[in-house]
């Protein structure tokens, strides 16, 4: 279990200050896009165009026109975010909480509930509508959010509801990711859609055949990818998705090979005057070459997969989320009636974030727990239970992410359907908290070794 734990606590620490960006950056954005002096400038910024060319070649462009900012975060920079969570599905497959069937049974059930509940409350609010097409938006669940939450409570939560959230909100992208594959995708170019399966089949024989680790080397193909998916009709975060599962997830030295180097290398050091390894003068050559062998060492005892994800998540939690939220987040309330959040499609999304994925998570899970098909997670009860599942209506990224997927740019629907994200997460978020805070242990729970 001690992977399970270490995994647990490294994804908390990672996404909760994320979390904080976010909150941050759609702070900025509301009041970006609302003051007088700044809304013209904030809408302005994200019609710039972004190229980065070589001759007539852009790689920024779609069907060649070249992309707007707003473009370029939302196509460009989100496909990094869901290669980093592609590699995070990868990880769990093979040794977190998605590689063993019985373990992952009930956040994957709990997930399922979480996303069809919320599906069919928005039908039966929006049918007929002009936004019955956004009803993949609610069912998202935003992992930095949700978990930022659970680390305001510190060791109070059991690490058992700890890691029920975590993989429900993995089993949460894997839905999103198919939505979005499978809904959101225009009309298709085979060519390039054929060129762009070529390359993946090539990174997958690379990986498992012939044994590439060489980092940059599915970096550069995976760009390739992605600018054929972009320009094929496919959404090209699904290139990221697609190409983070063919990163080797094996290293090329068992660790016993690297202990070994380091042993040898250290007792180098250890036969040098102890005199001349005090002072801060230049290093030998001789010394040169034996840091050089653990660091090489060290490299290759490090798979790609895990690297790429540890040099990724600062990357994604710090940059390219808060970014994604500055962009998107920004919610017009100009001509706005108080009526507009409890109507429409605002309504609707909220309506879905947080009575259809409370219902959805938990109804599930009582279910499958009560028929002891699943046990209760540890350190569970269904006051706790109950109080995840609210947290699980906190959809913010992904949900916004498909809302601009789903409506025109600039409208007034997606302005409305911010909104409801906006107040639906809100509402989930504090409402969940507030329940975790009366029925979690006053006292701090063991977390593990």
């Amino acid at each position: 279990m001690s992977q399970v734990f270490y995994t647990a606590r490294k994804t908390l620490k990672n996404l909760a200050s994320g979390g904080n960006m976010l909150m941050f950056a759609t702070v900025l954005a509301l009041i970006g896009v609302n003051l007088p002096f700044t809304h013209e400038f904030y809408t302005w910024l994200w019609t710039n165009e972004v190229r980065l060319q070589i001759g007539d070649f852009n790689l920024f462009s779609h069907h060649g026109h070249p992309m707007s900012l707003a473009a370029f975060i939302n196509d460009a920079l989100m496909a990094v975010f869901f290669f980093s969570v592609g590699l995070e599905i990868k990880r769990e497959v093979l040794v977190g909480e998605l590689s063993s069937f019985r373990k992952a049974l009930l956040p994957i059930i709990g997930a399922c509930g979480g996303m069809i509940v919320p599906v069919i409350i928005y039908y039966l609010l929006a049918s007929g509508t002009d936004y019955q097409g956004g009803m993949a938006i609610p069912m998202a669940t935003d992992i930095a959010f949700s978990l930022g939450v659970l680390s305001m409570l510190g060791n109070r939560v059991p690490i058992g509801l700890k890691i029920f959230l975590t993989t429900l909100a993995v089993v949460d992208d894997i839905g999103g990711i198919l939505v979005i594959a499978i809904f959101y995708t225009s009309e298709i170019n085979f060519a390039m859609l054929i060129a762009a399966a070529l390359i993946l089949v090539l990174l997958a024989v690379a990986g498992a055949r012939f044994k590439i680790q060489s980092k940059m080397f599915y970096i550069v193909f995976g760009i390739a990818v992605w600018f054929l998916f972009l320009n094929a009709g496919i959404h090209p975060t699904i290139a990221g998705v697609l190409v983070a599962f063919c990163v080797p997830a094996v290293p090329v030295n068992a660790p016993a090979g690297f202990i070994k180097t380091i042993k040898e290398n250290i007792a180098h050091f250890a036969n040098n005057d102890e005199v001349s390894l005090k002072s801060r003068s230049i290093l030998g050559k001789q010394q040169m070459d034996w840091l050089k062998q653990i660091e090489s060492a060290s490299d290759k005892v490090i798979s790609p997969l895990q690297d790429l994800e540890d040099t990724l998540n600062p990357l994604v939690n710090y940059f390219i989320l808060p970014l994604f939220a500055f962009a998107n987040a920004g919610i017009f309330f100009g001509g706005m009636q108080l009526m507009d959040a409890v109507s429409g499609v605002s309504l609707a999304i909220i309506c879905g974030l947080v009575l259809g994925k409370f219902l959805g998570i938990f109804s599930f899970s009582w279910f499958f727990i009560k028929t002891r098909v699943v046990p209760m997670p540890e350190g569970g009860n269904w006051p706790r239970m109950a109080s995840v599942a609210m947290l699980g209506g906190i959809g913010f990224t992904v949900s916004i992410f498909i809302a601009t997927l789903s409506f025109p740019e600039g409208s007034q629907l997606l302005n409305d359907a911010k909104l409801g994200i906006l107040l639906g997460s809100i509402i989930a978020g504090i409402l969940g908290y507030l329940m975790l805070k009366i029925t979690l242990p006053k006292e701090p729970q063991d977390q593990g070794e």
